[in-house]
């Protein structure tokens, strides 16, 4: 726990020296949030988000770039620095394979999420590769998914999942559209989630505490060193993304952080856990999906607006309030979802 505490400081550390220049990086770069950007769950305009968002024009996006980079960078140095210092390093799965697929999953959502946030700074049209549309976009989200699960299938031996009070469940080969729903859907919930300042970026870091718990009883080395050095940085970018917030994280953090997420959850066996810890992501992304089947069905909209921050916010809920309370609810959720996973 020790080794656990410190990488986490380190990694805080070093996230927090690099942070206030990657935010001027980013205005230089005009990597700025624009008018444009605004867009529902199904890639509209939302007139109610412009009104409550519009004073939020021309912050910086793209800190999710920095984390992933700064952790994959410390990981890099400090993993063969702890076993050629005679660490013990243990593993449930090959640990080569299981940290193939930490960063495969990292960082291949991290690049497809940057390619979005680059297209729409740089306004590129919706034509040709740079204009990937939504469906597109989605296509390449479930590629990227079913290739992590069938790694995790075939390298890792992994077909089953735990449900409490009943035990294991063997799913064979439908393991692998199992897996891929579970990340494509916790990407899309975290990047649906990070609608109002510090609500994505702090429900992440609960959920991690929890997962790092988890790892830990799991006794899997490289996994809990991998989540020391995410909340570490996280924590550090977290420190500008309360409101009002200085950065934001953009697609590049959300989809990888989602992902990844939901990959974590997989390799520690608790699925179901995993939904009720990630609680909040469930709702936010549930409230859009219900609108959009809703509309699609009958023509017009079940409630006001999606998603259920924004429809608490036209409701007359401050931001701070919204997002407080989540932290609330979220911890609530990842203390009963310890309890699931450990009975």
């Amino acid at each position: 726990m020790a080794l656990y505490l410190g990488l986490l400081i380190f990694s805080f550390l070093i996230t927090s020296l690099l942070v206030v220049p990657f935010i001027n990086f980013l205005y230089k770069m005009r990597f700025l949030r624009r008018a444009q950007t605004t867009r529902d769950f199904m890639g509209l305009r939302s007139k109610i988000f412009d009104r409550f968002h519009k004073h939020k024009v021309g912050t910086p996006v793209g800190g999710g770039l920095l984390v992933i980079v700064v952790v994959s960078l410390l990981y890099a140095l400090i993993f063969p620095l702890v076993k050629f210092l005679g660490v013990f390093v243990s593993s449930c799965f090959p640990i080569k394979e299981e940290l193939n697929i930490l960063f495969f999953t990292f960082i291949s959502f991290g690049l497809l999420g940057l390619y979005d946030d680059i297209k729409k700074f740089f306004g590129f049209k919706y034509s040709g590769f740079f204009g990937l549309r939504l469906r597109h976009k989605f296509l390449i989200q479930c590629a990227l998914a079913i290739t992590i699960a069938v790694l995790l299938y075939q390298n890792l031996g992994i077909n089953f999942f735990y449900i409490p009070f009943v035990g294991i469940v063997h799913l064979g080969f439908w393991y692998i559209p199992f897996a891929a729903f579970v990340i494509v859907a916790f990407a899309n919930a975290f990047n649906i989630t990070d609608g109002l300042d510090g609500l994505a970026s702090g429900l992440l870091m609960i959920c991690l505490f929890a997962f790092w718990i988890l790892s830990g009883q799991a006794l899997d080395t490289a996994l809990s060193i991998f989540i020391s050095l995410w909340i570490g940085s996280l924590l550090a970018f977290l420190y500008f993304n309360v409101y009002p917030a200085r950065i934001w994280l953009g697609d590049v953090g959300a989809l990888a952080f989602g992902a990844t997420l939901g990959v974590v959850g997989l390799l520690i066996g608790k699925t179901m856990a995993l939904v009720v810890i990630g609680g909040l992501f469930v709702v936010e992304a549930g409230s859009s999906l219900i609108q959009m089947i809703w509309k699609k069905l009958f023509k017009r909209k079940l409630y006001t607006v999606s998603p259920f921050h924004l429809w608490l916010q036209n409701k007359g809920w401050e931001e701070p309030k919204i997002v407080a309370r989540a932290w609330l609810a979220g911890i609530i959720l990842a203390i009963f979802g310890l309890w699931l996973a450990v009975i």
